[in-house]
């Protein structure tokens, strides 16, 4: 018998999709998506993969929203309007999970 243990201090797998929702047929839309083990809370890296995503592109009148979604079955959604401080710097470890591309936006 194999036992599991899973504890907070664990790496988890995270993956993220970065979607628009298209208002004329009503249906949200796959942008970008990735994933990483990390233990950052799955929150802020989701408030810093669509932040970097939308720094630098004129998305006026579109909508955008990131859904996280954990290991443990756990759904996070981050929409652009609970976007943190844009002056704000995010955590190491949440910087560290993005992936390149996305780090670099966030400079």
């Amino acid at each position: 018998m194999i036992a599991v243990v899973l504890r907070d201090d664990m790496p988890a797998c995270v993956r993220w999709e970065i979607l628009m929702h298209e208002r004329f047929s009503d249906v949200w839309i796959c942008k970008d998506l990735g994933r990483a083990t990390t233990r950052a809370d799955p929150a802020e890296l989701g408030r810093a993969a669509l932040a970097a995503y939308l720094a630098g592109r004129d998305s006026r009148g579109e909508t955008f929203r990131v859904v996280v979604r954990t290991d443990h079955a756990t759904d996070v959604v981050i929409t652009a309007d609970q976007l943190t401080d844009p002056d704000g710097e995010a955590d190491p470890a949440v910087r560290q999970a993005l992936p390149v591309y996305l780090r670099n936006a966030l400079t």
